[in-house]
């Protein structure tokens, strides 16, 4: 299971990419394009939308009084850990105060639309980050030391030398151009320490609500179902039938941590 957690992000990450129409990189856009989250101009919500940086940008949707740590309740998140074998890594490592001191810097997460909203969008986070983990039992990749993950064409975010980007965290953060910027975002050196996300469980959240923020909130806040969100995480492995069993256990997940939260699940859970 955690071998395959690499590829989800590398599929996830090039979503933004894929989206780039125009050629104009880093920003430099005309005034009534939007620069958006990847440094590429356009237009529509994939250019002006979550994580726009210049232009015509899209409002974002108000927040509401949901207080996540209300939802996130120690019972909550012991019913996942607690699944995980005494001998896991993970069992010593993932707590509910390491993610809610985390969470302290993403104030947007499971605070936007309604609070059933709120807590659809808990129960697909927290879904994700038990099936990539196996119940929070899994720091890094299995077998990652022993898997490049080193895209030496990306020259924004250079390699370093003897530096392994292979998966690490709740959603298995992997790649250099992952690391580069989520290090720059959260405030350590992803590029020259990118251990630091398996030695400090505080980071090591930050990285998994970082994806999440850039990534996926915007699908589900957005009402597109939780099928959307297993398209952006790992929609190349296992979307369109390509394997229709890990599909079945994200959204098994999902529901059962819906109905333990009391919200009806919504459409569209596969993808």
């Amino acid at each position: 299971m955690a071998q395959s957690l690499n590829v989800a992000l590398f599929a996830a990450a090039l979503v933004g990419f894929a989206l780039s129409l125009a050629a104009a990189q880093n920003c430099g856009c005309s005034p009534d394009l939007c620069c958006s989250r990847w440094g590429y101009c356009g237009t529509g919500s994939d250019y002006c939308g979550t994580g726009c940086q210049q232009g015509p940008c899209e409002a974002p949707l108000p927040t509401n009084s949901v207080v996540v740590s209300d939802i996130v309740t120690n019972e909550f998140f012991n019913s996942i850990i607690d699944r995980a074998a005494s001998s896991c890594p993970g069992k010593g490592f993932y707590s509910r105060d390491a993610f809610l001191s985390a969470l302290a810097s993403y104030p947007r997460f499971g605070t936007v639309g309604s609070e059933d909203d709120s807590k659809r969008e808990i129960a697909a986070f927290f879904a994700h980050v038990t099936h990539e983990t196996g119940s929070f039992c899994y720091i890094e990749e299995i077998d990652g030391p022993n898997r490049d993950y080193c895209d030496e064409s990306n020259t924004q975010y250079p390699c370093v030398a003897g530096k392994g980007y292979y998966g690490r965290g709740p959603i298995q953060l992997s790649w250099n151009y992952n690391y580069g910027p989520a290090g720059q975002s959260i405030g350590f050196d992803g590029l020259g320490s990118p251990e630091t996300v398996a030695s400090d469980p505080v980071i090591a959240f930050k990285t998994g609500l970082w994806f999440w923020m850039n990534n996926v909130h915007s699908l589900i806040v957005s009402g597109q179902g939780f099928g959307a969100t297993i398209r952006a995480i790992n929609g190349a492995l296992e979307c369109n039938g390509a394997n229709p069993a890990t599909v079945r256990a994200r959204v098994s997940y999902y529901t059962t941590y819906c109905q333990q939260l009391g919200v009806s699940p919504g459409d569209n859970l596969e993808c």
